[in-house]
């Protein structure tokens, strides 16, 4: 699931807090996921899907699925960066948004305007993406790989 832009100011209730707490805790592996969501928080299933839908149609949610350590699992990744024309900004996420290596990419106020990362089996598999990509859109693309790991988690009071 992926969110879309913000629609309006969201204002989140206890249950919306509880149910993003709780997905930051993990999420089950099981024949039916969101009903297990449901028992440990006292709702049903039906009432978590339609939240996440919410959440993430609102905004409030940018993505909800699995996060992968590419690099444990022998592949390479990299956030980038673009100084985009606003007048190119959706033909050049058009373009971005092509490639599969591309995990996700956001619009971001600051001079940088397009961040997004991209995920490939070897380092030079990256430098290829990023290569095509400025060639193809005529602009330059900002490596940042990885230099050290956070988890940063941010917990809601309810």
């Amino acid at each position: 699931m992926s969110g879309s832009a913000p629609n309006a100011p969201n204002v989140l209730d206890a249950l919306d807090r509880r149910l993003i707490n709780a997905l930051q805790d993990g999420f089950p592996i099981a024949e039916r996921p969101f009903s297990e969501v449901a028992d440990r928080l006292g709702m049903d299933e039906a009432e978590v899907i339609a939240r996440l839908e919410r959440l993430l149609e609102d905004g409030v949610l940018s993505r909800f699925g699995p996060l992968y350590n590419v690099a444990n699992m022998g592949g390479a990744m990299t956030l980038a960066a673009m100084r985009v024309p606003e007048a190119r900004f959706d033909e050049v996420a058009d373009l971005v948004n092509g490639y599969v290596e591309v995990a996700h990419n956001y619009r971001r106020d600051h001079r940088f305007n397009m961040w997004f990362v991209v995920a490939c089996e070897t380092p030079e598999e990256i430098a290829a993406v990023l290569a095509d990509i400025e060639a193809r859109s005529a602009l330059p693309v900002l490596d940042l790989p990885k230099e050290e790991e956070f988890f940063l988690e941010l917990k809601l009071s309810a």
